[in-house]
C-alpha cells in the first residue's frame, strides 16, 4: 500500500518533521515525590516562619538608599560630561561626548533596573504576607512599591496566590503554562518509524515553515527578545503564557476578569487606581523636567524595562527547565506542585545582593510563602536534607540556561506527567514512580 505523505492509513495528518527516537534510560530519571505537607513544612526550623516588620524594613530602606543614591549620581552625568576634554579615536569632541553620556545613562539603567526589581521583590513578598504579621502593613507598603513600579498590586498578589495554589497543575496554574503541540497550532510529529516522506501537496506552506522556525536559532532568539521586552505587560493586559482555557480578554485590570471573585472587586479598583496615580505623576513628572519625557525615559523607563526584563526571566527559568514536570489533575499534589520548581544561583552577588535571594531559595517559597527572604536561606538547606534527590538546583550561568531553556521547552504531551520536550519530540526528563505510589489528588478543571 502507497502511505499519502501527509497522511497515515488512518486518516492522520503529520507535521513535516519525524520525531527522534531516544532510549528513556539515557534521560533524566526525575522523582516524583510521596511526600505530605507536613513532612515540607516540618523539615523547617520553625523560627524561619517568624516575620518582622523591623528587618523587612530594614531591607527595603537599604533598596531605596541605593537608588536614590543612584538618582543623585546620574543627575551629575551630563554635567560632568559636558566639561570633560576626553576625545574618543575618530570621533569628534561632541561625538565622544555623546558616546560617553550614552554609555554612562545606560550604566546606569542596568544598574538602577537592579535595584528597582530588589523593590519589586519586597513588594511580592508583601502581596505573600511575608513582609510583616500585620496584613494592613504588608497591603499598605506593597501597594504603595509595586505601583510605583506600574504592578497592579492586589491583582496580581490574588493571580499569584492561585498559581501558589495550583504550582505545575496543569489546568490550575497561572503563568507559564506549557502547552501541547495541538494547542499551539502544531500537527503532530510523524513517528519515529514511520518512514513516509515527510512532505508532499498535502504539506502546507504554513506547516512546513512553521516547523521549520520551530527549532531555528534566529526564530527562538526573536521569540526570547518579545518575551524579555513585553513578556511582563501581555501577561496583565492579555494573559499571555497564562492559563489558556481562560477567556477571551482575561487580563488583570478589570473586575470581572475570571481570575477573580466578585469580593476582590474594591481591590481590583484600588490596584487601577495605584497604577493610574503613578502614570499621572509620570505625566506630571514629564511636564515639569528640563529635559521632559526624556528625562522620564532615563531615570525610570528604562531601569523599568530592566526591571520587567529580570522578573520574567526569573519566573520563566523558576518554572521552566526539562528536568520539571506538569501534572494532570489525576496526578497532582500541593506537594508535588510545591517541588515544581528549581532554585538557581543568579549572577554572583546580584541574586543574593539585589534581588534578595527570590531565585536561590524559591523551592522554600513555594513550600511556604510567608517565610521572608531573610530566613529563607536557612529554610533551604533545611528542606535540602529533606528533599534529598527531589530539590533541584542549577549553579550554570542563567543566561546560557535561558538559551538552552527557550530552544528545548518547545511543547508537553497530553501525559499524566508531563516533561518539555524539545522541537524533534524528545523530553528531557522521564518520570519515575516509587512502589506504592499513589495517583495523586484530583481537582475539578
Amino acid at each position: 500500500m502507497v502511505v499519502d505523505s501527509a497522511k497515515d492509513v488512518n486518516g492522520q495528518r503529520y507535521a513535516p518533521r519525524r520525531a527522534k527516537e531516544y532510549e528513556e534510560e539515557k534521560l533524566f530519571q526525575y522523582k516524583v515525590p510521596e511526600l505530605s505537607v507536613q513532612d515540607l513544612l516540618s523539615a523547617i526550623p520553625a523560627h524561619c516562619y517568624k516575620r518582622s516588620t523591623f528587618y523587612s524594613s530594614l531591607y527595603l530602606i537599604g533598596d531605596l538608599v541605593q537608588a536614590g543614591l543612584l538618582i543623585y549620581a546620574a543627575t551629575w552625568i551630563d554635567p560632568v560630561v559636558s566639561q570633560m576634554g576626553v576625545q574618543l579615536p575618530s570621533l569628534s569632541p561632541d561625538a565622544s561626548k555623546a558616546v560617553m553620556s550614552f554609555a554612562l545613562w545606560a550604566l546606569y539603567g542596568f544598574v538602577q533596573g537592579l535595584v528597582f526589581t530588589g523593590v519589586w521583590v519586597v513588594a511580592h513578598e508583601c502581596g505573600h504576607q511575608a513582609f510583616s504579621p500585620s496584613k494592613t502593613v504588608n497591603n499598605a507598603v506593597g501597594w504603595v512599591l509595586h505601583s510605583a513600579l506600574l504592578v497592579p498590586y492586589h491583582s496580581w498578589r490574588i493571580s499569584h496566590a492561585r498559581h501558589h495554589a495550583g504550582t505545575g497543575h496543569m489546568t490550575r496554574d497561572e503563568v507559564f503554562v506549557p502547552k501541547t503541540r495541538s494547542s499551539r497550532g502544531l500537527l503532530p510529529l510523524r513517528p519515529a518509524d514511520d518512514k513516509s516522506p515527510l512532505v508532499n501537496e498535502n504539506t502546507t506552506w504554513g506547516e512546513w515553515i512553521a516547523e521549520i522556525l520551530e527549532d531555528a536559532p534566529l526564530y527562538n532568539f526573536i521569540e526570547l527578545l518579545i518575551q524579555q521586552l513585553l513578556g511582563w505587560p501581555l501577561y496583565l493586559l492579555f494573559n499571555v503564557s497564562g492559563q489558556p482555557h481562560y477567556p477571551p480578554y482575561t487580563n488583570h485590570f478589570s473586575p470581572n476578569s475570571i481570575i477573580f471573585d466578585k469580593r476582590h472587586r474594591n481591590q481590583i479598583l484600588a490596584s487601577d487606581a495605584g497604577i493610574l496615580l503613578t502614570l499621572s505623576c509620570l505625566y506630571a513628572w514629564a511636564k515639569v523636567a528640563p529635559g521632559g519625557w526624556m528625562d522620564v525615559a532615563k531615570y525610570y523607563i528604562v531601569p523599568y524595562l530592566w526591571t520587567n526584563h529580570w522578573l520574567v526571566m526569573i519566573t520563566y527559568l523558576q518554572h521552566t527547565d526539562v528536568k520539571l514536570p506538569h501534572y494532570q489533575p489525576s496526578m497532582w499534589t500541593f506537594p508535588r506542585g510545591a517541588l515544581c520548581t528549581i532554585d538557581r544561583e543568579w549572577l554572583g552577588l546580584v541574586g543574593p545582593w539585589f534581588f534578595h535571594g527570590i531565585s536561590e531559595t524559591h523551592v522554600a517559597h513555594h513550600v511556604s510563602s510567608k517565610i521572608p527572604h531573610y530566613n529563607a536561606w536557612e529554610a533551604t538547606e533545611a528542606l535540602k536534607k529533606r528533599l534529598g534527590p527531589h530539590y533541584l538546583k542549577s549553579t550554570e550561568n542563567v543566561f546560557v540556561t535561558l538559551w538552552k531553556t527557550v530552544r528545548s521547552c518547545r511543547f508537553v504531551d497530553d501525559e499524566p506527567v508531563a516533561f518539555y520536550r524539545n522541537a524533534d519530540g524528545v523530553p528531557g526528563s522521564v518520570p519515575v514512580f516509587p512502589r506504592n505510589a499513589d495517583s495523586g489528588v484530583a481537582l475539578s478543571e
